[in-house]
């Protein structure tokens, strides 16, 4: 299962015991909702925590916002539950927490299946531990069933004993392996969250340092970021009128025969077309969505 092209370009954290904030979650502007039964839900919570989940979308009214459910690790004393439910709740994918080998992906793959799990529920990993970072690869590679990895920089940062700097270089070497790892088996692949909610120049500066490093889209914290991080992450003008430009061009080449295709003296190769169909698809998206309203519930 390779990541299919929609946006992605904000992915919001929501604490699964919070039945408020799951219901105004329907009027974000939000293209992924991550309904979190991990690190935002208390432990004497954690089973109020699914059966609020389960409420919520059994009600509904998320339109096309790609739900992912966040569990916890599967050798604790709450994940086999969580993944039972996640097969029966109807969300589009589950998120593994600190994936750090395949026979992880393996496990929870087969605790879906044995509990009825539709065969199109996708799998993302949080990448959140330096020894998840050098398994990037094997990860990656480990199912068809895998969608995306979610950076976790709070948590390296943790074990790397690194500090979260404006520029972001002590984690320079973990995104470019996820990155790359993602994008070798056709993965999605969201940026870690930005702590500081007082610093929405910082947040866009990391935001533009994500989409510049390759990442589809940034997870957050907080409502008030998915403006930014909604507008940087999407398809510039330039790029849309680019994109068309060379799809035109790159047709009427292949009907006059010709073998080469020049647009402004740059060489336009079938690489080139096939990203720039990539971004014209995300654009459409993104305008139905602001057009009809869905993104806003």
């Amino acid at each position: 299962m390779t990541a299919s092209i929609r946006p992605r370009r904000s992915a919001l954290y929501m604490p699964g015991s919070n039945a408020r904030a799951l219901e105004k979650a329907r009027t974000l502007e939000a293209d992924v909702l991550i309904m979190d039964l991990e690190d935002a839900v208390s432990p004497d919570k954690k089973a109020e925590a699914r059966t609020t989940i389960a409420a919520a979308l059994k009600e509904g009214g998320y339109g096309d916002r790609e739900i992912v459910i966040r569990v916890n690790a599967s050798d604790g004393p709450w994940g086999p539950e969580d993944l039972a439910f996640v097969a029966q709740s109807g969300a589009d994918a589950v998120l593994l927490p600190k994936v750090e080998h395949a026979d992880q992906v393996w496990f929870a793959e087969e605790a879906l299946s044995a509990s009825g799990a539709p065969a199109n529920l996708s799998i993302w990993c949080m990448m959140e531990t330096p020894l998840g970072m050098l398994h990037a690869e094997e990860i990656a590679g480990a199912s068809p069933s895998l969608g995306c990895l979610v950076l976790g920089t709070s948590d390296l940062a943790k074990d790397l004993h690194a500090l979260h700097t404006r520029d972001r270089l002590p984690f320079v070497t973990s995104l470019g392996l996820c990155v790359l790892a993602a994008r070798a088996y056709g993965l999605a692949v969201l940026d870690g969250v930005h702590l500081d909610l007082d610093d929405p120049k910082g947040f866009e500066e990391v935001c533009r340092q994500g989409l510049q490093l390759g990442f589809d889209g940034k997870t957050l914290i907080h409502p008030k970021t998915l403006e930014p991080a909604n507008r940087i992450f999407a398809p510039s003008g330039e790029e849309i009128a680019w994109s068309r430009k060379i799809i035109d061009a790159h047709q009427q080449a292949d009907a006059e025969g010709s073998g080469v295709t020049l647009v402004e003296g740059k060489l336009v190769e079938s690489l080139h077309v096939e990203n720039a169909r990539r971004i014209l698809a995300l654009a459409e998206m993104i305008e139905y969505r602001e057009s009809s309203g869905e993104s806003a519930g």
